[in-house]
């Protein structure tokens, strides 16, 4: 399952989840976002129960992306132990999200 983060369930959702997160920062008018949505959702199913998929929308929620730096979407940050262990800038295949996932289960 894919959710929703917003800075009012971050830490809740990702920090204190106790399983490594994928996040994905977009925003509605962003093209290369869109292209990439939809394996950001179908990996949200395959990974349910092992790792959290996020989305966090840039505009609605520009605390989180401002503290992790985040200057261009999508990115695609990858966090265990409330750490950024990895992260992706720009549109990628789903392998290669799905081997950056795997590398933190």
């Amino acid at each position: 399952m894919t959710i929703e983060v917003t800075e009012s369930n971050f830490e809740e959702q990702v920090l204190k989840s106790g399983k490594p997160a994928m996040l994905d920062f977009w925003a509605e008018w962003c093209g290369p976002c869109r292209v990439i949505a939809p394996y950001v959702k179908e990996m949200g199913e395959e990974f349910a129960g092992k790792a959290v998929i996020g989305k966090v929308d840039v505009d609605s929620n520009p605390g989180i992306a401002a503290k992790y730096g985040i200057r261009n979407i999508p990115t695609i940050l990858f966090i265990k132990n409330g750490e950024v262990a990895d992260k992706h800038v720009g549109a990628a295949p789903k392998n290669t999200l799905v081997e950056k996932l795997n590398a933190l289960l």
